[in-house]
């Protein structure tokens, strides 16, 4: 009998979010080590050399980058497709999956979510300030106004839910938890699609998971997921200690 996927990232990364999405979507039968990137032991190491999340292993067949992930399950299970048939369209939703992990993530993950979430509760570190009011004054804005104008205004991006939806939207999900919301007034159409993305059912139950452990430290983590009846592995490649780690991709 073939072993149950396994995904090594935490509930809360925007990027082991588009995997679990996918993963939902398709109706595979999977197991989350739900650490963070920053207290990963030697084996997370050997299993990830850049020590980013998520990391899929496939019986013994081991993946790493959500996007290279992503496509990797589209190909192996097909249905259903979460990138365009249309060859123009296809290369659309990969750029802008691209544009998500990169330009969003910059934003919204590394200069907001990380100063006032990681480096404050997990390191213990003061938040630059500066670097969060550069971030929601004029870096995020313009790469809303880049996306604004790349949205239809309604509906998803290329008529059936993608995997450009999917990246958009779990970005957004993660900046929510430190109180970060689109202005649907300056940029309707992308608070229309992310809404409209979040409301989906696999969305909403992903983010059950996320909401029982979202304040906890990182120790208590794992038995709240556990009690909320989320599948995770009996074994954990976590530690005590967090440490820093390279930036991107988690």
């Amino acid at each position: 009998m073939p072993q149950r996927l396994r995904v090594i990232g935490n509930y809360i990364s925007p990027y082991v979010r588009k995997v679990l999405v996918c993963l939902e979507l398709k109706g595979l039968d999977y197991e989350v080590d739900p650490i963070a990137p920053f207290v990963g032991n030697d084996e997370f190491s050997r299993l990830s050399p850049l020590r980013r999340i998520p990391v899929l292993i496939d019986d013994r067949f081991v993946l790493n980058d959500s996007s290279v992930i992503c496509q990797y399950l589209d190909d192996r299970h097909p249905t259903p497709a979460l990138y365009p048939a249309d060859i123009a369209d296809r290369a659309q939703a990969r750029w802008l999956e691209e544009y998500a992990d990169t330009r969003l993530a910059s934003g919204l993950i590394w200069k907001l979510f990380y100063q006032l979430a990681i480096r404050r509760h997990v390191f213990g570190e003061a938040t630059d300030e500066a670097v969060v009011q550069q971030a929601r004054d004029a870096e995020i804005p313009a790469a809303l106004d880049y996306l604004e104008k790349q949205l239809p205004d309604d509906g998803f991006l290329f008529g059936p839910l993608s995997i450009a939806d999917i990246s958009i939207a779990s970005f957004f999900r993660t900046a929510s938890f430190v109180r970060y919301a689109i202005d649907a007034t300056r940029w309707p159409r992308s608070a229309a699609l992310v809404a409209q993305v979040q409301a989906l059912p696999v969305f909403q139950k992903l983010a059950r998971y996320e909401d029982c452990m979202l304040r906890l430290p990182l120790a208590e983590q794992r038995g709240a997921l556990i009690s909320a009846g989320a599948p995770l592995t009996s074994d954990t490649l976590g530690t005590s200690a967090p440490r820093h780690f390279i930036p991107r991709e988690s």
